[in-house]
């Protein structure tokens, strides 16, 4: 029988469909490639934004068009919140809640799984994602996400290592380590653990050359965390750690445990102690009330903290949220314009700090041929920047010493270097 998978949303939804697609794989099903019509779809949903929703209904129409005969299953977060309007859409068999992905393929086929088992492989991915810890306790006032996904709940560190093993042992060489809310790993085991531990564990894996962070809440961003990242040889330099407002009164509104000044004084902070470390984040535009001085205050946040990337996410209300009843005061033509605004700036940021990388000689993780740039390799750094690199040689998945040269569109253009002369060293700022 031929499956097909779609996800959407965040890396732990992806992750979730992964441990589906093994269990499927195993029990003998076959992957469909490309356009290949399947006997069954399994449709990872997700309902962080309204765009979300209309993305995830978009692939479960898709699937019945693709098939009308075949079966599709929902699961995911907005499938968990809305079962009724997802059971009502054609060609859907069976909508499964969050907590029963695992129990899919049996329902399914009557083959059991074995619970637990985690994943070995990472479909379509040179970088690979490891969940360890899932829900959230936070309850923001516009996000749906810890009523789809409960508590905060985490993996036992056993666990976690066994699996960043099996999964070194078949070739991956950088680990994400992925959770709805990273950093509050191990507060709910007992005894009792943090995230710091569950990385300490990783780095004595042989062969794991990188441990890259998701995203992380500003709160739990310990000062341990901070002294791993700058004393690890596998840590890499660079945190996602969400604004989605610099504007005290409207982080408030959102339910956001930080003010503007502290998240300023850790950025700081962080970059002090940590030479040459990236920060990404998240900031949503148009919360009700939002005036035009909240938001200036947003846009003179990013201005300071200066990061590499900016997601960038236009309010829309999410229903049982606390904010979905706020007044709307907002029309979209001014959402609109304040994205745009923020785009921009958001684009000198990332500017500015790759400029300092240039004349840099740097370790490039290179994930595959550049899907933009004919004859070009592309990767990362540890810091996230984005690395194009021309070569004949298959470089895939292989750790290489380039020179930064010429900044691109979003990255940096790059030429390679020797391995083993005696006087290459890596630069570090």
């Amino acid at each position: 029988m031929i499956v097909k998978f779609y996800t959407l949303g965040c890396k732990v939804n992806q992750y979730d469909t992964q441990e589906i697609r093994e269990r499927f794989l195993e029990a003998g099903f076959i992957e469909a490639k490309g356009k290949e019509v399947a006997d069954l779809y399994v449709v990872n949903t997700c309902t962080v934004t309204a765009k979300a929703d209309k993305d995830s209904l978009y692939y479960v129409h898709r699937s019945h068009r693709e098939n009308p005969k075949a079966k599709i299953i929902v699961t995911g977060c907005l499938a968990e919140l809305e079962r009724k309007r997802i059971k009502a859409q054609p060609g859907v068999s069976l909508v499964v809640s969050n907590k029963n992905k695992n129990k899919i393929l049996f329902w399914v086929t009557s083959v059991r799984n074995r619970s637990n088992k985690g994943i070995s492989f990472f479909q379509g991915h040179t970088r690979v994602f490891l969940k360890i810890q899932d829900g959230c306790n936070n309850f923001c006032s516009y996000c749906r996400v810890p009523l789809a996904r409960g508590k905060s709940r985490s993996r036992p560190l056993k666990d976690i290592a066994q699996e960043a093993q099996r999964l070194v042992a078949r070739g991956f060489k950088e680990i994400v380590l992925t959770g709805i809310c990273l950093g509050s790993y191990g507060e709910d085991l007992n005894p009792k653990s943090d995230l710091v531990e569950a990385i300490t564990a990783l780095e004595a894996i042989k062969g794991l050359l990188r441990i890259r962070l998701s995203s992380i809440e500003a709160n739990d961003v310990s000062d341990q965390l901070i002294a791993k990242i700058k004393d690890s040889s596998k840590l890499c330099r660079h945190l996602h750690i969400p604004i989605q407002s610099g504007d005290n009164l409207i982080l408030k509104k959102m339910s956001r445990k930080y003010s503007r000044e502290d998240y300023l004084e850790l950025i700081k902070k962080t970059k002090n102690r940590v030479p040459g470390l990236a920060i990404t984040t998240d900031v949503l535009v148009g919360f009700p009330g939002e005036t035009q001085a909240n938001f200036q205050n947003t846009l003179s946040l990013v201005k300071k903290i200066c990061p590499l990337r900016v997601h960038i996410f236009p309010f829309s209300p999410r229903p049982q949220t606390a904010a979905y009843n706020y007044p709307m005061t907002l029309q979209p033509s001014v959402i609109k314009e304040r994205v745009e605004q923020l785009r921009m700036e958001s684009e000198k940021c990332s500017l500015s700090f790759r400029r300092k990388f240039l004349g840099k000689r740097l370790q490039v993780l290179i994930e595959g041929r550049s899907p933009e740039k004919s004859g070009f390799w592309q990767g990362y750094t540890d810091s996230y920047i984005k690395i194009l690199l021309k070569s004949r040689k298959n470089l895939k998945n292989q750790q290489v010493f380039v020179r930064l040269k010429k900044l691109s569109q979003d990255g940096i253009i790059a030429e390679t270097l020797p391995i083993g002369r005696p006087f290459l060293k890596v630069d570090t700022l």
